[in-house]
């Protein structure tokens, strides 16, 4: 196979979370424009119907499923669904997050608020590879790429739940990618520095300008940016390396 088509999605069924928006609709407008069949979730009906309508009428396939990736219940329903309308899922990069409480010491933070960016960030990839894992070992393929944060590799202050959340999401994806990788599976995560979405439009003002003052390139990243990373990793070029977390930081991580 030549090498450019290891990176065309061609006959590939890709669930992308968080797509209604930032990375996750970058993502899946950049898979989709490599012939890949995209199913779109997230909680944002809206965002999940403007996001298909794109891809749509550029030329693209893809549906959308409302899912809600804290839930396990969710989770588990919509995978079986999409599983009896396509019959393999090759490969997920999930997207979907929240910044969670930010600008507080963790003396201060609500248990409420720490319990629930636990829950979407960490227990949802946990969930998500739970339920797409026989499947892929099944079919002897499958590529699942997480988003996590320099923030899970570095911390940032006065974001102690996204950190610990992030942070759990890498160590994750180094045990899961040693049990599945003779099943012809990888499994990564990519971790972006900030990026110029709508989760950090919550994010408080001066936890922002501390994290745009720690990358060398002295910018915000841009969702397409970080789409580029995705899609490799979600691709069949992606073949040696798993258990891996890119970096996409402009220069803040170098290690």
């Amino acid at each position: 196979m030549a090498a450019s088509n290891l990176t065309n999605f061609a006959g590939q069924v890709v669930l992308v979370t968080g797509a209604a928006s930032g990375i996750g609709k970058a993502a899946a407008e950049l898979i989709a424009e490599r012939d890949g069949t995209v199913v779109c979730l997230d909680l944002n009906e809206a965002g999940l119907k403007a996001t298909v309508a794109e891809i749509t009428a550029a030329g693209g396939k893809a549906s959308y499923k409302v899912l809600d990736v804290s839930s396990q219940s969710g989770v588990k329903s919509v995978v079986a669904e999409i599983l009896a309308e396509h019959g393999q899922i090759h490969a997920l990069a999930n997207s979907a997050g929240i910044s969670g409480p930010t600008g507080k010491p963790v003396e201060e933070v609500e248990w409420a608020a720490f319990q629930k960016t636990i829950e979407i960030n960490l227990y949802g990839t946990v969930w998500l590879t739970q339920e797409l894992m026989p499947s892929m070992k099944a079919n002897k393929y499958g590529r699942i790429v997480h988003l996590a944060s320099i923030a899970g590799k570095e911390g940032n202050p006065g974001m102690s739940a996204y950190n610990a959340s992030k942070a759990g999401v890498i160590g994750f994806v180094k045990g899961v990618a040693k049990e599945c990788a003779t099943f012809g599976i990888t499994i990564n995560a990519v971790a972006p520095a900030v990026i110029r979405t709508p989760i950090n439009e919550t994010v408080a003002p001066d936890v922002q300008a501390y994290m745009v003052s720690k990358i060398p390139v002295g910018r915000l990243g841009e969702p397409n940016e970080v789409a580029e990373i995705i899609a490799f990793a979600a691709s069949k070029a992606c073949s040696f390396t798993t258990g891996f977390t890119f970096d996409v930081s402009g220069g803040r991580a170098t290690y």
